[in-house]
């Protein structure tokens, strides 16, 4: 077979020996690669999988590109083997031999039938394949059997991680969705009942949707790695997944709450009961307040008490019936709601309170400070002072007087007072002056 180039020069013994043990080289990788792949678990599983979507498109490429790849080193396998049989027929190489597999192993001597090509239906000979034939040079045929190889590979090895990753984790979310249910059951969240139980439905949809769409279309759960060229460089999207993780978890936080209310549904009532009954006690007594201040109190507006709200007893008797039937995803909303009703109702009876005894508080108010300057003036020896006694006995008889007229009482304590300063701050006058010598008019 004559050169007719492109080999360029003719090569001499050793560059073909060393051409020969490179090629071998690569046959050796290329076969491993190819038997790697033939065994490699996510191809099998994609051979007898009943694959939909994007994953049957590809599958269909990539299983295309393994038959031409397996044709291809078989072309390749078949060039070494003739490569290697001219080498061998003599020790010291004849110049006819060197030019014959200078061409072999340099020029485009490896010729593959276009029905090789077209019966494979490979992706990326379109266009091509209406040629009768191809002609590729070892080298060439190399990076040809790379390209394909990379490609198919990335598809099984993606696939692979979908299946290794998303299946097994939806199982065993779906096994704690199961024990969840269960214990939902048990504490009446069950769908159409209790918004948790219509969201472990969804979430039971969704995840048996998931699990069929992982199964027949695991490529529609990848996500390529951004500028990586590495076969199967990505990862599994768990988007979908984690969003139902997610949701279990916040079912799980609702039942655990209804599991502590039914654990300590008895205390919460009795201090239910108890903060009502201090309610009640507390208006009562607002009431009684009212009417002693009523009748000892002389021209003030005294705020009317209202009586218990029937609405929180009638709340509080449907959570007791909740309780009895086990109704607890019902009683825990109820209770929450009635323990903060309850303690605004405590406080509004206690501020009812507050309001209604307040002029009683500014009576005493005004006792003790009458009684304060009293003590105050005795011990200045003006205990028997006629015009301080005179103005102390007007300001008691109005504040221990029933009605008491709070203004004028205070007016008559604020008269005493002034008085009680004034001789306090003044100077001592003779004994022989009379009261009226010493203040003047009264």
């Amino acid at each position: 077979m004559g050169v007719t180039d492109p080999a360029g020069p003719v090569m001499d013994r050793d560059e073909v020996d060393r051409a020969l043990a490179r090629l071998g080289a690569e046959h050796e990788a290329i076969e491993t690669s190819l038997l790697a792949l033939q065994d490699h678990a996510g191809r099998r599983l994609l051979e007898g999988a009943e694959l939909t979507g994007v994953t049957k498109e590809r599958w269909a490429s990539a299983e295309a590109s393994i038959t031409l790849l397996w044709a291809y080193f078989d072309a390749y396998s078949d060039a070494l083997r003739s490569a290697r049989e001219i080498r061998a027929r003599r020790r010291w190489s004849s110049r006819e031999d060197l030019v014959e597999l200078t061409e072999l192993l340099r020029g485009e001597s490896v010729t593959l039938a276009g029905s090789t090509t077209a019966v494979a239906n490979a992706p990326t000979l379109q266009g091509v394949s209406g040629r009768l034939s191809e002609q590729f040079s070892l080298s060439a045929l190399v990076d040809r059997m790379n390209e394909l190889y990379a490609t198919s590979l990335d598809m099984v090895v993606a696939a692979d991680a979908v299946w290794s990753a998303l299946p097994a984790r939806i199982d065993l979310l779906a096994a704690e969705l199961q024990r969840t249910r269960k214990l939902a059951h048990s504490v009446g969240v069950r769908p159409g009942e209790h918004p948790a139980g219509d969201d472990l439905e969804r979430i039971t949809r969704t995840l048996t949707s998931l699990r069929e769409q992982v199964v027949s279309d695991p490529l529609a759960y990848w996500v390529p790695a951004q500028g990586s060229s590495a076969p199967g460089g990505g990862r599994p999207d768990l988007t979908v997944y984690d969003r139902q993780a997610r949701a279990l978890e916040d079912v799980r936080r609702e039942i655990d709450a209804v599991l502590t209310v039914r654990q300590d549904a008895e205390q919460r009532l009795i201090r239910l009961r108890d903060v009502l009954s201090r309610a009640d006690r507390t208006l009562a007594e607002a009431r009684t307040a009212r009417g002693e201040v009523l009748a000892k109190i002389a021209a003030t507006e005294v705020p009317v008490v209202s009586g218990p709200p029937t609405a929180l007893q009638e709340q509080l008797a449907t959570a007791a019936e909740y309780r009895r039937h086990a109704q607890w995803h019902r009683l825990s909303p109820l209770l929450e709601s009635l323990e903060q009703k309850a303690e605004d109702e405590l406080l509004r009876a206690r501020e009812s309170l507050t309001a209604v005894t307040a002029p009683l508080a500014v009576r005493a108010e005004l006792r003790g400070r009458l009684d304060a300057y009293k003590a105050k003036v005795a011990r200045h020896g003006l205990a028997e002072d006629p015009f301080l006694i005179e103005r102390y006995d007007a300001a008691r008889r109005m504040l221990w007087s029933a009605p008491c007229d709070l203004r004028v009482a205070e007016q008559a304590v604020l008269r005493y007072q002034r008085a009680a300063a004034e001789l306090l701050g003044a100077p001592r006058v003779p004994e022989q002056g009379g009261p009226e010598d010493r203040r003047g008019e009264s």
